[in-house]
């Protein structure tokens, strides 16, 4: 016969869980200043949220969230069990991940990638990752920092590979790799007696990164400090079709040299010499520090490594 104590404690834990998940709501609701933005983090639907939330504050006695058309906001109460909600919500986790064998934690990690990063030591870093938990699956997205940023932000992914440190309250940056930019042409260009001055380079079509890139920025600044006429600049995404511009002699391209080493040793296409000094490409593993956050943080610290053990 079951003792009446052991029921107690069981019906106890199951009262527990059910708090958890509205907490996870609650938590989740108050850092993306959304109802809409938690629904789909969380996979519930809009009105489920909402639904969590009432019923919290009816148990707490009062208001813990405020809408306004410019988000939503955490109410004095609300700050209150904010604090304590991360509390519980990392010490569970913590829990959780002590006790867990790390070869048997199944998980889908959304990693959103920058593309110099997929075209150099990402498949080293799953490689690394696949022999130390096995059972982890990635969900892999490409694309630009400042999207990669936005997605970060909105919890649409769970960990980025991206350009530069994301400075915002609960968003951990690691350092991760530098990479040199240069100017790099086709060996058919000639572009005459090198070094290449900045009013030379201006007289031929550049080949960079979309405009909300940094590198891009870094490249008009330039001519514009020099008050020189901003060249044709061909933005793109893809570093395959920068490559493919450029060895069509299209123009010169702004780019990471360690991208196009098959095609220096091949000697199809070279760095120019040029008086223009071009900004390191800082590269950051960043992820939210909230409740769960310490495999994040393991990937990250792995990344770092594959990424040095690659330079």
């Amino acid at each position: 016969m079951t003792h009446p104590g052991l029921l107690k404690l069981h019906r106890q834990a199951q009262e527990v869980t059910m708090e958890f998940r509205t907490l996870e709501v609650f938590y989740s609701v108050a850092t993306l200043k959304s109802f809409a933005r938690a629904a789909d983090a969380l996979y519930m639907t809009q009105p489920a949220v909402s639904q969590r939330i009432a019923s919290l504050e009816a148990e707490v006695g009062g208001r813990l969230l405020e809408r306004s058309v410019k988000g939503t906001s955490l109410t004095p109460k609300g700050e209150v069990l904010f604090m304590h909600a991360d509390r519980l919500l990392r010490g569970r986790m913590e829990m959780m991940q002590a006790i867990a064998d790390p070869h048997a934690t199944s998980r889908l990690i959304r990693l959103g990638v920058a593309e110099t990063i997929a075209q150099t030591w990402l498949p080293s870093f799953i490689g690394t990752v696949n022999t130390q938990y096995p059972s982890i699956t990635f969900e892999i997205e490409v694309d630009v920092s400042t999207n990669l940023r936005t997605r970060l932000m909105r919890q649409e992914i769970d960990l980025a590979f991206l350009l530069g440190k994301v400075v915002e309250p609960g968003i951990t940056s690691l350092d991760l790799c530098s990479y040199s930019l240069s100017f790099v042409a086709s060996v058919a260009l000639d572009l005459g007696k090198e070094p290449v001055s900045l009013k030379t380079l201006s007289q031929h079509p550049l080949i960079c990164f979309p405009k909300t890139t940094i590198p891009y920025r870094k490249v008009l600044e330039m001519f514009q400090e020099n008050s020189l006429k901003t060249p044709q600049i061909h933005c793109s995404s893809s570093v395959s079709t920068i490559i493919k511009m450029t060895l069509d002699n299209i123009g010169i391209c702004v780019i990471a040299p360690i991208l196009i080493m098959q095609e220096l040793q091949e000697g199809r296409l070279r760095i120019v010499d040029t008086r223009v000094s071009l900004p390191k490409l800082d590269f950051t593993a960043s992820f939210a520090t909230a409740p769960g956050g310490k495999l994040i943080s393991s990937l990250a610290q792995i990344a770092g490594k594959v990424a040095q053990q690659c330079a």
